[in-house]
C-alpha cells in the first residue's frame, strides 16, 4: 500500500491509544518516520533530552539491522556469505540468538534466512510474482543450519553465497525493548512507545491509572475491536492487510513461508500478541500467523505471559483463553 496510508492507519492507532488524564505529570511526545513506519513516543514526567535519547537509540539499532544497508551488520554477513565469519555487534548476536531459538520452538517457521524470498517477491517495491524456477532457486537459499553463530568470537557465518538475512519479524520488538530498559535507565516511569504496530507501554499513566489501548480491526481502519486497559505490557499486531500487491485478482502479502515459498494460507488477516515483551510479541504474531489459529494457540499455550487475538480474513475473532475481552 502507499506509505500516506500506512501513515494514516498508523496515526489512527495512535489516536485509539493515547493515554488520557489521569495525573499532571508533564508530556513530551515526537513522532518521526523510521523503521519504516511512524514512530511516536510519548514520555511522562521526561523531557526533550529524555527523547533525543530514545530516538538516537531507535536510529543506531536499526542502522546495525539494516538487511538492506551494505554497511550494517546484517550487510557485511551478507557481503561474506560462503566466504568467512564477520565480527557483529553484541545487540546483532543476542537477535540472532535469539531468532535460533524461536525457529526451533516454531518448527521452523520463524526463519530470518528467509531474505532471498523477501527479494524474490519484492513487496516493499510493488511486487513481482516469481516463476517456479525462481522460487525453487530461493528456497534453496534458505537454512537455519547455515547460520553460524559463534558467541566466543563474537561472529556470524552465512555458509552459502547468496544468503541473506532478514529480521523484519524482530527487529522492531528488540527495539522497543531497548529502548523501554534506556528510558527506565533514565528514570522515565511512564509512556508509550509505538513502534507502528508494536506498542509497548512504560509504567501506567500518571496517577495510577491503566492505559487504555485499541486493538484495530483489519477490514476496517476505524474501528476496534478491543479497548484493553493495561499497564506496562507490549502489544503487537502482525497482519496481511497492509503489504501486498494484486495479480490476477488475488493479493499476495508479505508473511512467507519458509515452506512453500509463497505468503502464508492460514486464512488470517492479523494476529496481536500481549506480552511482557516486544520482541516475543514480535516473534510469536508473527510466528501465529504461518502457524495459523490451531498451532498459533498450541505455540501461546505452550508461553507463559503471552495470550493471542486471531482474525480470520472473514472477520471472526479467535483468542486464548487469557485474552482480555475489553
Amino acid at each position: 500500500m502507499k506509505k500516506s496510508v500506512t501513515l494514516l492507519l498508523a496515526l489512527l492507532l495512535l489516536l485509539s491509544l493515547l493515554p488520557g488524564c489521569g495525573g499532571q505529570a508533564e508530556q513530551v511526545t515526537r513522532t518521526d518516520y523510521l523503521l519504516d513506519t511512524v514512530v511516536t513516543l510519548t514520555l511522562y514526567g521526561a523531557t526533550e533530552a529524555d527523547l533525543d535519547a530514545a530516538f538516537r537509540e531507535i536510529r543506531r539499532l536499526s542502522d546495525l539491522l539494516d538487511a538492506y544497508s551494505p554497511f550494517s551488520d546484517l550487510g557485511w554477513v551478507q557481503a561474506a556469505a560462503g566466504i568467512k565469519p564477520v565480527a557483529v555487534s553484541p545487540e546483532t548476536m543476542e537477535l540472532l540468538l535469539f531468532a535460533k531459538q524461536m525457529h526451533e520452538r516454531t518448527g521452523g517457521y520463524l526463519d530470518v534466512t528467509v531474505g532471498p524470498l523477501i527479494d524474490l517477491w519484492n513487496i516493499r517495491n510493488g511486487g513481482h510474482y516469481p516463476t517456479g524456477g525462481e522460487l525453487s532457486a530461493a528456497l534453496e537459499l534458505l537454512g537455519m543450519d547455515d547460520l553460524l553463530l559463534d558467541e566466543t568470537a563474537g561472529t556470524a557465518y552465512l555458509v552459502r553465497p547468496g544468503m541473506r538475512l532478514d529480521l523484519g519479524a524482530l527487529a522492531k520488538g528488540y527495539i522497543a525493548d531497548k529502548v523501554k530498559a534506556l528510558l527506565l535507565e533514565r528514570g522515565v516511569k511512564s509512556g508509550v512507545i509505538d513502534l507502528g504496530r508494536n506498542i509497548l507501554l512504560i509504567g501506567e499513566k500518571p496517577g495510577g491509572a491503566a492505559f487504555s489501548i485499541g486493538v484495530q480491526s483489519p477490514m476496517n481502519a476505524g474501528d476496534l475491536l478491543r479497548v484493553l486497559s493495561l499497564r506496562d505490557m507490549s502489544l503487537v499486531t502482525s497482519g496481511t492487510y497492509e503489504r501486498y500487491f494484486e495479480q490476477d485478482g488475488k493479493r499476495y502479502h508479505h508473511v512467507l513461508d519458509p515452506f512453500t515459498g509463497f505468503p502464508a494460507d492460514t486464512d488470517l488477516s492479523a494476529v496481536t500478541v500481549l506480552s511482557d515483551s516486544s520482541l516475543w510479541g514480535d516473534a510469536l504474531s508473527t510466528a501465529c500467523l504461518l502457524l495459523g489459529v490451531d498451532d498459533g494457540l498450541k505455540l501461546i499455550d505452550s508461553i507463559s505471559d503471552a495470550e493471542v487475538l486471531f482474525v480470520r480474513t472473514d472477520g471472526t475473532v479467535v483468542t486464548s483463553s487469557g485474552f482480555p475481552q475489553k
